[in-house]
């Protein structure tokens, strides 16, 4: 998506140990049109009307998957990084490492949200490593439920996540792939034909 790939050069910034930031428009502060023009890109890899539930996980990849849900007219669940006093009955979770936090996490999910016959989009904002993904991947599976594929903004390439969770099989389309990101310099993997 080029005006996706326009905004992490002119606005975002690297920082040391390759991090990243395009907090100004899509994980802090944001941008809602753009994020709706986000949704409506993933219609060109992923077909709507077979899909019925997207997820994320807390906390930056609520904003896009919500965008897309509303976009499309679908529910959306966000597996949860702690468990809280409201969530009861029975849970779907996978612990994952947390680059981010520095830490093991586990995700929770409510059995309440997902069933065996959902047909589930990941969804989120950035892909790295692909831990948390991987671990969503873990409680649709959990769930008997099936996993449609993964809709990402931005993929961090050279960090392997993406083409690790590729290689297993996995339906995954990111608009943005960053192949190298250094001060002044951030290139893109070309577009899959």
């Amino acid at each position: 998506m080029q005006e996706l790939k326009d905004r992490i050069v002119s606005e975002g910034r690297v920082l040391p140990g390759n991090i990243i930031k395009v907090d100004g428009f899509l994980n802090h502060r944001i941008d809602c049109a753009f994020m709706d023009r986000i949704a409506e890109e993933f219609s060109k890899y992923f077909d709507f009307s077979k899909i019925d539930l997207i997820l994320t996980a807390e906390a930056s990849g609520i904003a896009l998957a919500a965008i897309c849900a509303l976009h499309y007219g679908k529910p959306m669940v966000f597996a949860k990084k702690a468990k809280s006093d409201n969530i009861e009955g029975g849970l779907y979770q996978s612990e994952i490492f947390s680059y981010t936090y520095k830490k093991k996490v586990t995700l929770l999910v409510s059995k309440d949200w997902i069933h065996p016959n959902d047909r589930v989009l990941l969804v989120d904002d950035f892909l790295a490593r692909g831990e948390a993904l991987r671990g969503l991947c873990e409680i649709v599976y959990a769930a008997g439920a099936e996993l449609v594929g993964i809709g990402c903004a931005i993929e961090k390439g050279f960090q392997g996540g993406g083409d690790r969770l590729r290689e297993a099989g996995i339906n995954l389309h990111s608009l943005a792939i960053i192949e190298k990101a250094e001060p002044g310099n951030i290139e893109f993997r070309p577009d899959e034909a």
